[in-house]
């Protein structure tokens, strides 16, 4: 497994549900916010992708919610390559505690698209340095 991101945030009130704890869907925006943390500087931001016209798309997600994330809690968003084989490839997150207690963990089966062509496509050099491949 290749680590190519850590992307520490506090749980603020717009993440919280009325139950006192992070709400379902928001996991998923934290999770994709970590992801474009992680490709941004690496050369693959939004503005990159325009020029591009390659972008990375999310074909499947299977999340679990482990323990509570209460408001104003710290947590780290660590993301993880599994693999890639081909034009698929399977990507771990997962949110950390401070006190190390894992609260959250996706795996996310993604690849490349072509916006022009309007199909997957092989990762290129470009897209495997944003995932910490190269």
């Amino acid at each position: 497994m290749s680590e190519f991101g850590n992307y520490k945030l506090l749980i603020r009130e717009t993440h919280i549900d009325s139950y006192g704890h992070v709400n379902n869907a928001t996991y998923l925006s934290l999770y994709e916010e970590a992801r474009w943390e992680a490709i941004t500087p690496r050369g693959f931001g939004f503005n990159d992708i325009h020029r591009l016209q390659q972008g990375p798309v999310i074909l499947e997600v299977n999340i679990k919610f482990l323990k509570e994330i209460k408001l104003r809690e710290n947590i780290t968003i660590v993301s993880s390559i599994m693999d890639y084989e081909g034009k698929i490839g399977h990507m771990k997150q997962q949110m950390i505690k401070d006190d190390g207690t894992v609260a959250s963990e996706a795996v996310f089966t993604f690849g490349l698209f072509d916006l022009k062509a309007r199909k997957m496509i092989l990762p290129t050099p470009e897209w495997r340095k944003a995932c910490g491949l190269e």
